[in-house]
């Protein structure tokens, strides 16, 4: 009999709202760097290129220091992963504001350090660290409650931002992101993983090594459909996320729908990865990816191709946001349905290294195009490509629980 109780004891309970203020913090801070652009512009002389640089490098290295940092928190825990993180990351932000980050200086703050600790506190680890305490019929739905409370982040930072320009400098604000840092980190050491792998698909996985789980990741083609996929995910969201800002002026429209845009998928993402948390526990995973990444399609080039309008900005920034995060749920979902949850932060990690290099391919080109050609237009037309390439990549997937034979 399959209990449905979602909250099963005190330390998934815990082990929740933790998971959900950590990963509020690092990716609500993360969606303000568009709006803080103008300031490095202005007073540390970044061009758009430099910055869509900088952004790209913390890409990569998220992606990577999530791939190492779930290894180790797969082994070790993950609260000594997330507050090694957040203090990293604290760090960053704190050079960013008060060294005169200007040249390689800015690319190691904004790039190096934020990306090392936004790949231990963000969604690729503690959606993981939280799930390994939810069987699978509930396991998307918490994936989905997490990644809800970034979204809740992704709201609240853009705005506060905005609010305090008008009464301290940028270097200030940041300043306050740091204390808020500091303070996820120590609340970090309270994560815990659950006792025993209590929701394994069978007992023969726990006896699997990490050069076996990648080894047999890496032969199963549905991996690496799932991993094209969410290289798209990223390419889509960090172009938004790091150039939406100056598009919109570009396009003439009124200096405040930059924020607002930021703010308002990251208000709509909470619906959007609530839903989908909720529909992946009960449909297939594939399908609701596949049309998640057709409807991203159909939104930006209703985006692109409408007359300018701030009205047409806001609708953006609305459906754009109920689909900005919810892949999440079911892209790690699947991950966790197939293979198990031994090894699920270290293969969710992998999955997530793929988004990154979409991430820094969507951050680079974005600045490169206009900077080169005074126009988004192609890495726009570029990202309506991707989002039919990946509607294509998850229909074949198999979603299906390995069957393993013993593993020596």
């Amino acid at each position: 009999m399959i209990n449905t109780k979602f909250i099963n004891n005190k330390v998934a309970l815990y082990t929740l709202i933790i998971g959900c203020f950590v990963v509020s913090v690092s990716m609500g801070i993360r969606q303000t760097y568009g709006i803080f652009f103008q300031f490095f512009e202005t007073d540390l002389n970044i061009t758009s290129t430099y910055f869509g640089l900088a952004i790209g490098v913390q890409a990569i290295v998220w992606g990577i220091f999530a791939t190492i940092f779930g290894m180790i928190a797969d082994k070790y825990g993950s609260n000594k992963v997330v507050m090694i993180a957040l203090v990293t990351y604290a760090i960053g932000i704190y050079s960013l504001g008060n060294l005169n980050s200007q040249g390689f200086l800015f690319q190691i703050n904004l790039g190096i350090l934020v990306g090392i600790g936004l790949g231990g506190a963000a969604a690729p680890i503690i959606v993981p660290t939280v799930a390994k305490h939810f069987p699978n019929h509930n396991r998307a739905k918490a994936a989905g409650l997490v990644t809800a409370f970034a979204s809740v982040g992704m709201f609240i930072y853009p705005i506060m931002s905005s609010t305090l320009f008008n009464y301290y400098s940028w270097g200030k604000i940041l300043n306050i992101f740091v204390l808020i840092l500091l303070l996820a980190s120590v609340l970090s050491i309270f994560l815990k993983e659950p006792k025993a792998d209590q929701f394994s698909q069978n007992n023969i996985e726990v006896k699997q090594s990490l050069y076996q789980a990648i080894k047999e990741a890496f032969g199963y083609k549905s991996y690496l459909f799932l991993m094209a996929g969410f290289f798209v995910c990223g390419f889509q969201i960090t172009l938004v996320a790091t150039h939406v800002p100056k598009y919109v002026i570009e396009r003439g429209l009124d200096g405040w729908t930059g924020a607002a845009i930021l703010s308002l998928i990251g208000l709509f993402n909470i619906f959007g990865t609530l839903t989908m948390g909720f529909l992946a526990d009960k449909y297939s995973k594939k399908t609701l990816l596949s049309g998640l990444y057709f409807l991203r399609g159909i939104t930006i080039i209703l985006f692109l191709f409408l007359p300018a309008s701030n009205m047409l900005a806001i609708a953006f920034g609305i459906c754009f946001g109920f689909l900005w995060l919810a892949t999440i749920p079911a892209t790690f979902g699947i991950v966790a349905q197939v293979f198990g949850t031994k090894h699920l932060a270290m293969l969710s990690g992998v999955v997530f290294l793929s988004h990154q290099f979409g991430s820094f391919s969507g951050a680079y080109l974005g600045g490169y195009f206009f900077d080169n050609f005074g126009s988004y237009d192609y890495a726009w037309y570029l990202s309506i490509a991707l989002s039919f390439f990946a509607t294509l990549m998850h229909l074949p997937i198999d979603e299906r629980p390995l069957k393993r034979s013993q593993i020596a």
